[in-house]
């Protein structure tokens, strides 16, 4: 198990390391391509420098082997020249490591351009002679626009110091030009190396407008990839607030339309809260001031039901709904339904003698079975249906100011720890007389003195 272990921990590290060589910076991390473009080379020099000192060891162990086995085709310059290469390979690579070298990755470019290029001129130079390299510099030539293929003025600027070297070599010391072969020419030497920098320089011209312009394509895909994410953000906190979490989720989860989701709860407790006066109130003052008081009443009951972890279902004009114990089932669904009122009439007398107000509220609470759910496809919302729901209801138009009025039911789950009021027998719509009680406050807070009762 341990040696399992070791090898995924190696074959991570080799991957790790690969993926650092050959693969490039992210585009996301960069804030331009100028940016972007200054890390590609960077790192790619790292692999370029790399690649050069393997491949002149290799040149240095062909010149070794010559010594020990063909001492007739050894020559110590060539392999004097080879070793300061590398030496120069290797203070580069140790250079790129220092903040010069990633500040300007583009200065060690040249130094190294020119340490390749130029070394066998120098070679030539202290022998009396100018001889092209026909082969290095190709090859150099070739490889940094393989390997670099961005900011073409770089590889013209190499390349032009290699031959200013050359011709300036002639010039200056009289150098005898020596042609590799008897039969080139300085015609076709122009011409050689002219086409040689045309196509590199060419190439790396193309591929830096692609890289460009997949730079740009990439990061607007990416930006808009995020103002995506945003208004799915957006969408899902509107879902959110206008759905129960989990309500919304199964509703994302439905395929067909239109969608239904309903679920039957045994126990749950329905609260109506209803400001009286309200509408009269309607006439005296602006509506905009209207709707922001109302506002602030509700935005503060909001934050009840949070506290209670309640349900709000909605409101209808200066009416506000609130149910316990859905979508997700709980065991003291009657006491949160009724510590919510309290709360509410707590609230709304703060509300009061902060604004001057004199808002009043009826509020009234049933307990028992609900059905819950969503229907329809177009505005739906979360809503409540069945005979707890309109009892509810009218536990609150035919209550009292002030005052929470609940059922016979709810008084008798609640009556070992709340104190109540018997109201008595009150005429309800649709079902004959109920008899009602009045929430006063948890037992051990309950007022002492019980006033007098005005029905609205």
């Amino acid at each position: 198990m341990q040696s399992f272990q070791g090898v995924q921990r190696f074959s991570v590290f080799v991957r790790n390391r690969l993926q650092s060589l050959f693969g490039s910076p992210d585009i996301g991390d960069a804030a331009s391509y100028e940016v972007w473009r200054h890390r590609f080379m960077y790192q790619r020099l790292s692999l370029g420098v790399g690649l050069a000192l393997i491949s002149y060891l290799t040149f240095t162990l062909s010149q070794l082997n010559n010594l020990l086995f063909n001492p007739e085709q050894f020559k110590l310059t060539w392999l004097l020249t080879q070793m300061t290469v590398e030496l120069g390979l290797l203070g580069g690579f140790l250079l790129l490591r220092t903040a010069i070298g990633v500040r300007y990755p583009g200065f060690i470019f040249l130094l190294l351009t020119w340490l390749v290029t130029l070394s066998p001129q120098v070679r030539a130079t202290l022998q009396g002679v100018s001889q092209p390299a026909i082969i290095e510099w190709p090859l150099t030539f070739f490889s940094l626009a393989t390997l670099i293929p961005v900011c073409w003025p770089l590889h013209l600027i190499g390349q032009a110091g290699t031959f200013i070297y050359y011709l300036g070599t002639q010039i200056i010391f009289n150098l005898k030009v020596e042609f590799p072969t008897p039969w080139m020419t300085s015609d076709f030497l122009f011409l050689y190396f002219f086409w040689i920098c045309f196509i590199s320089n060419l190439s790396v011209y193309l591929y830096d407008r692609l890289a460009r312009a997949e730079f740009n394509s990439r990061r607007a895909l990416q930006e808009a990839y995020q103002e995506l994410q945003i208004e799915q953000e957006r969408s899902e906190d509107l879902l959110l607030n206008i759905l129960p979490v989990p309500i919304a989720q199964r509703l994302k989860q439905i395929k067909q339309k239109p969608a239904t989701i309903a679920d039957h709860f045994t126990n749950a407790g329905v609260l109506f809260g209803d400001i009286v006066g309200f509408t009269e109130l309607s006439g005296k003052i602006p509506p905009a001031e209207l709707v922001q008081l109302l506002g602030q009443i509700f935005t503060r009951f909001d934050h009840l039901a949070d506290k209670h972890n309640l349900e709000k279902i909605k409101t209808i004009g200066d009416a506000y709904m609130v149910v316990s114990g859905l979508p997700v089932p709980q065991e003291d669904y009657a006491q949160a339904i009724a510590d919510m009122a309290l709360d509410m009439q707590e609230t709304l007398q703060e509300f009061n003698l902060e604004t001057g107000q004199k808002f009043q509220m009826r509020i009234g609470i049933a307990i028992g079975p609900v059905v819950a759910g969503v229907i329809g496809l177009k505005k739906f919302i979360y809503d409540l249906w069945g005979d707890t729901v309109n009892i509810a209801s009218r536990m609150e138009s035919h209550g009292i100011a002030n005052e929470i009025q609940v059922t016979e039911t709810t008084y008798n789950a609640l009556k070992n720890d709340y104190a109540f009021e018997r109201r008595g027998a009150i005429l309800v719509k649709g079902k004959g007389e109920m008899i009602a009680y009045l929430l006063k406050g948890k037992k051990h807070l309950a007022p002492l003195k019980v006033e007098t009762l005005t029905v609205e």
